[in-house]
């Protein structure tokens, strides 16, 4: 006889505007390491990612809200690097709030689900 197993179910989000996506779980990610390195390089390096690909992302994602998200320092003594806006910052935790929602709704409804004969 089998034992019964306990399923969970999982899903991906992404927010998208009228020109394409705006932020998913590997754009957060790249948000939250941008802001812990101060810098966009840093970030795609840690990620494995070209600069070319992190920079295109960060345009994407600055391109498609009020304020930016990410903003470049300029270089000079202390050199350059960016950092993220307060919406930047704000993005991060709206999208993982709703991820969290999601997640927890999806396992709510999976228990209601029986996959037996029954």
């Amino acid at each position: 006889m089998a034992t019964k197993e306990e399923y969970t179910i999982k899903s991906r989000i992404w927010i998208r505007t009228k020109n394409g996506a705006f932020l998913g779980f590997g754009r957060v990610a790249l948000l939250k390491k941008i802001d812990e390195y101060g810098s966009i390089s840093k970030a795609a390096a840690d990620m494995k990612m070209s600069y070319k690909k992190a920079w295109e992302l960060v345009n994407s994602m600055n391109s498609q809200h009020s304020s930016p998200l990410v903003i470049r320092k300029i270089g000079g003594k202390g050199g350059g690097g960016s950092v993220l806006s307060a919406a930047g910052k704000n993005a991060i935790k709206v999208f993982e709030d709703l991820a969290q929602k999601n997640d927890d709704f999806l396992n709510d409804r999976m228990k209601e689900i029986q996959f037996d004969d029954e």
